[in-house]
C-alpha cells in the first residue's frame, strides 16, 4: 500500500466513526506512527509502506477510531507555544484554555515585571507554564491534589526549559498556601455533575472525573476558591478563571461577593464566555 493509500484509507475508517476533524487526525498519527512529515505526504505519497509499519499506523487509526483522543495516543499536546506531556490523572489541555492565558497577558503593563503565579488545579501545569513561557521574570507555584498531575507538570516545565521559575506541590486547592500572589489562575473542574454522562467519549471516557465533575451545578470548586482569594491575592492582584458555558455571570457574581472589582467576562474564539477575569481592590463595575 502506498502512502496516499493509507492516509485515505485511515480518514475513512476515522470518518466513518464519527470523529470530527478526520483529515487531520489520520495525517498526525500517520505522521508520528511512520516517522514521516507533512511535506513527505506530497513528495513521498507513492512510496511503499512496508506491511509492519502499515499494522502500527492502523492500531493508532483504530485507538481513535474508539474515540481515544489523539493527544492521548500521542502521549503529548501542544498548547501556547509549548508542548506537554499527558498522563491518565492530567485533563488534555484545550485551546479554550488559552482564552485564560490571553486574559492575564493582557492584563499585565509590564511583561518584564518580577510577578508571582499561582495556579489552583494545574494538572499538566499549561496554564502556569504558558504564563511563564511569556513572562521571563516571573515565578510561579501550581497545586493539584492528585501527586501524578503534579509530576507531570514538573516534567513539562523541565521540557519546556522552565524548571527554575516553576514549582509544584500536591494540595486541596489553596488550604496550604500561606504566601500571597500577584496573579491566581485556574481552571477547575466545572461540569455539572448530571452533565458528565452526556459529554463526548473523548472526554468522558479519557479525561479524569476529578477534573470534569464541578458539583451539582458546576460551580462547587468556584466557591471554594473564591472564598480563598482575598487571603491570596496582593493588593491590586489579578485572577483568572477559565469557566463553562453560561457560568460567567454567576462567577463573576462570586467573586464580587469576595470584594474583587474591574470584573471582566471575555469570550473564547467561538464566541463562549471563557473566562472571568477580576482585580483585587479594582472598582466593582469595571
Amino acid at each position: 500500500m502506498t502512502l496516499s493509500a493509507l492516509r485515505r484509507l485511515a480518514e475513512t475508517r476515522l470518518r466513518g466513526a464519527g470523529v470530527d476533524t478526520p483529515d487531520l487526525d489520520a495525517r498526525l498519527l500517520l505522521e508520528h506512527a511512520l516517522g514521516v512529515t507533512r511535506t513527505d505526504f506530497i513528495t513521498k505519497s507513492e512510496q511503499i509502506i512496508a506491511a509492519t509499519d502499515q499494522a502500527r499506523a492502523l492500531a493508532l487509526i483504530d485507538r481513535r477510531a474508539a474515540r481515544e483522543p489523539v493527544g492521548r495516543i500521542l502521549g503529548h499536546r501542544e498548547f501556547w507555544t509549548i508542548d506537554l506531556a499527558l498522563n491518565p490523572d492530567t485533563l488534555e489541555p484545550r485551546p479554550d484554555t488559552e482564552t485564560v492565558v490571553d486574559a492575564v497577558l493582557a492584563a499585565i503593563p509590564d511583561h518584564d515585571a518580577a510577578l508571582t503565579l499561582l495556579d489552583l488545579g494545574t494538572g499538566t501545569g499549561c496554564i502556569l507554564l504558558a504564563l511563564l513561557s511569556e513572562l521571563p521574570n516571573a515565578r510561579g507555584l501550581g497545586v493539584d491534589l492528585s501527586p501524578l498531575a503534579v509530576a507531570a507538570a514538573r516534567d513539562n516545565a523541565d521540557r519546556n526549559g522552565l524548571a527554575a521559575r516553576a514549582r509544584f506541590q500536591t494540595g486541596d486547592w489553596a488550604s496550604d498556601i500561606k504566601d500571597r500572589f500577584d496573579i491566581v489562575v485556574s481552571n477547575p473542574p466545572y461540569i455539572p455533575s448530571a452533565d458528565i454522562a452526556a459529554l463526548a467519549p473523548e472526554v468522558r471516557e479519557h479525561d479524569p472525573m476529578r477534573a470534569l465533575d464541578g458539583g451539582p451545578d458546576g460551580l462547587d470548586p468556584y466557591r471554594v476558591i473564591a472564598a480563598q482569594l482575598p487571603d491570596l491575592l496582593t493588593p491590586g492582584g489579578l485572577v483568572a478563571f477559565e469557566v463553562g458555558q453560561g457560568q460567567a455571570a454567576d462567577v463573576a457574581a462570586l467573586l464580587e461577593r469576595q470584594g474583587l472589582g474591574d470584573i471582566a467576562r471575555l469570550r473564547d474564539l467561538g464566541g463562549i464566555e471563557r473566562c472571568v477575569r477580576a482585580r483585587n481592590g479594582g472598582s466593582t463595575g469595571g
